[in-house]
C-alpha cells in the first residue's frame, strides 16, 4: 500500500465504498426523507480531497470503507407487524413472510391479478375503497418487495389519515383531482401537501402519516406503489377509537384532552 500512489487508492476507495453500498439493499433512512439534490460540487470536492490524501492516510480510509460494508448488513426487516421466537421446533413455525413454493410447480396465475381492473365499492361513510395487490393476492411477489393497489374515490372521498409500517408508498392520479398529504415526526409535526391531477405522482415517506381527499366533483382513481409485499396499513383513527379490546378512555380523555363523552362517542363509531 505505501508503495502506491494517492490517485490509486482514491479509486480503490471509490471501489469499496461502491461495494458496500452495492452489496447491500436501499440504507434504511434515518428521518423522515432524504431528499435527493442534483448539485455535485460537493461530490466533485470530496474527490479533490482524496487526491490531496497520502498515501498512509488513504491506507486507512479503504480499511475503513471495507470495514464498513461488512458492519453495515442489519437484520431483514419485518414482513409482518412481529415475529415471535420460539425454542421449541414442534410447535407451529412461520416465517418471515411466506413459505416458497418448489419453482418447478410455479404457474402463471401465481403471478396474476386482475383483481385493478374493476372499480372499488365507494359505497361506505368515507367515499373510497382501497384494492390491494400483495402477496396475498398474487403469490409471486414473496421475497420480491414490491405491491401495488388500486384506490376509488368518489366526489369528495377521503382515503382517512393512516400508515404504512412497511413501505414507502408511490401514488399516481389515474383520474380525477387530489388534494394529498403527509405529515412530518415529532416535534415540527409539519405537513407537506398538494393538489394532485391526472398523470400527477406523489410520495409518502415510510412510516409517516398521510392521507388523499378527492376534492373534485367526479370519481377519481389512484394506483399506489409500494416497497413491501405486504406493507400492511394502520389507519389512525380505527386504531385509536376502533381497537379490540378498546384503549382506556381515561387514556384517551388526556392524549387528547377532550371530555371523556368524546371519546365514548368517537369509540362507538367504530
Amino acid at each position: 500500500m505505501k508503495k502506491m500512489g494517492a490517485n490509486t487508492l482514491a479509486y480503490i476507495v471509490l471501489l469499496a465504498m461502491a461495494f458496500s453500498v452495492a452489496s447491500a439493499s436501499d440504507p434504511s433512512p434515518l428521518q423522515d426523507f432524504c431528499v435527493a439534490v442534483n448539485d455535485t460540487n460537493d461530490t466533485e470536492n470530496s474527490l479533490y480531497n482524496m487526491k490531496k490524501m497520502g498515501a498512509n492516510t488513504l491506507a486507512y480510509v479503504v480499511l475503513l470503507a471495507m470495514a464498513f460494508s461488512v458492519a453495515s448488513a442489519s437484520d431483514p426487516s419485518p414482513l409482518q407487524d412481529f415475529c415471535v421466537a420460539v425454542n421449541d421446533t414442534n410447535d407451529t413455525v412461520f416465517v418471515n413472510g411466506k413459505f416458497c413454493r418448489d419453482p418447478k410447480l410455479a404457474t402463471p396465475n401465481d403471478f396474476f391479478f386482475s383483481g385493478l381492473r374493476l372499480p372499488g365499492n365507494t359505497s361506505n361513510k368515507l367515499g373510497s375503497m382501497v384494492t390491494p395487490a400483495n402477496v396475498a393476492q398474487i403469490p409471486g411477489l414473496n421475497t420480491l418487495g414490491v405491491s401495488l393497489a388500486r384506490v376509488d374515490y368518489a366526489p369528495y372521498g377521503l382515503n382517512p389519515p393512516h400508515i404504512h409500517p412497511r413501505a414507502t408508498e408511490i401514488l399516481t392520479v389515474l383520474e380525477g383531482t387530489l388534494y394529498v398529504g403527509f405529515v412530518t415526526s415529532n416535534p415540527e409535526n409539519r405537513l407537506i401537501s398538494k393538489v394532485l391531477y391526472k398523470g400527477d405522482v406523489f410520495v409518502f415517506p415510510q412510516g409517516l402519516i398521510h392521507f388523499q381527499l378527492n376534492v373534485g366533483t367526479t370519481n377519481a382513481v389512484a394506483i399506489a406503489s409500494l416497497s413491501s409485499q405486504n406493507p400492511g396499513v394502520i389507519t389512525i383513527a380505527k386504531a385509536v377509537f376502533g381497537s379490540k379490546p378498546a384503549i382506556s378512555a381515561d387514556v384517551l380523555t388526556k392524549a387528547f384532552q377532550v371530555d371523556k363523552n368524546v371519546v365514548e362517542y368517537l369509540q362507538s363509531q367504530f
